[in-house]
């Protein structure tokens, strides 16, 4: 069974993973998403609850794939 916050904090985490692969703050992840600082934290921690229209535009900020940002089997880090 899924649950959802566990969901949440795994996309959280991935996002976290992949922003700083690139070496970027949250504030610049921020500004290249065109959304506010504290949005970028409240998802890497899970605590944001995130339209798929929301996860494409972030993923694409980002330059990945969606499939990776939505993967719950490995913990990238």
């Amino acid at each position: 069974m899924i649950n959802y916050y566990e969901t949440l904090k795994q996309i959280g985490r991935n996002f976290r993973s992949h922003r700083s692969r690139l070496g970027w703050s949250q504030e610049k992840f921020a500004e290249y998403a065109n959304v506010h600082t504290n949005y970028i934290g409240k998802i890497e921690r899970g605590e944001q609850n995130l339209t798929i229209k929301k996860i494409v535009n972030l993923a694409n900020t980002l330059q990945v794939p969606i499939e990776e940002i939505l993967n719950f089997k490995t913990v990238l880090r």
